[in-house]
């Protein structure tokens, strides 16, 4: 079986999916079924091997976070401790590779296994620590251009080609993750596509025509 490795994906990573493929169960999850619930015991590791997942916490008033969302060649579910601290769907119809954790151990120190899972540990660490910036120090235009930044980083999107981009979350999931409400998100989306920024076709598409912009709004 050969992922569809977004071109961000490490390269390190090739070692794990070969163990994980050795090791693991390959599970197809349709468009918005739960794969693993908050507080539930983080005893299995997936890969996401095609499709996008985003994960989720509840807060006690009921509100949603969205943590993150994940893409063909990420890990999901790596935790320091022995629950989830957020609950995970599939964005659209996915496929997961899942191993038991204890499995996985029984490689360490295998070289290239423990660096792959080193580096997914380091972008997890990453990931959570630009999230911080973007809820804490950005506005709400410039949240929604970091957002179709790291998109078009991701599917490495090149700026004279004019690529179309995927959109594999809602507008919902982009409010959630980015600490708005849905009204704000299309309203900046709204602005960044009337400002010949960016150009959405339907609501699950768009390409950027303006990269200095959207980059000096990302920064």
């Amino acid at each position: 079986m050969t992922l569809d490795y977004a071109p961000s994906a490490p390269v390190a990573a090739t070692a794990l999916a070969d163990v994980m493929e050795r090791l693991g169960l390959r599970m197809n999850f349709a468009k918005d079924e739960e794969i693993f619930c908050q507080d539930e015991e983080a005893d299995l590791t997936y890969l996401v091997v095609s499709g996008a997942v985003r994960t989720t916490r509840l807060l006690s008033d009921g509100r949603r976070q969205v943590g993150s969302f994940y893409y063909p060649g990420d890990l999901v579910g790596l935790e320091t401790g022995d629950i989830h601290r957020f609950s995970a769907e599939a964005l659209s119809d996915s496929v997961l590779l899942v191993v038991k954790r204890s499995a996985l151990k029984a490689f360490a120190g295998d070289e290239a296994v423990d660096r792959a899972i080193w580096e997914a540990t380091r972008l997890e660490l990453e990931r959570t620590q630009e999230h911080l910036l973007v809820l804490g120090r950005k506005t709400a235009c410039e949240k929604v251009a970091s957002f179709l930044m790291d998109l078009a980083g991701r599917e490495g999107a090149q700026r004279n080609a004019g690529d179309h981009i995927s959109l594999p979350m809602g507008r919902q999931d982009m409010a959630d993750y980015l600490g708005l409400t849905i009204e704000t998100v299309s309203r900046m989306l709204t602005q960044l596509q009337g400002a010949a920024v960016v150009e959405f076709e339907g609501c699950r598409r768009f390409r950027v025509k303006r990269w200095d912009a959207l980059e000096r709004l990302a920064e």
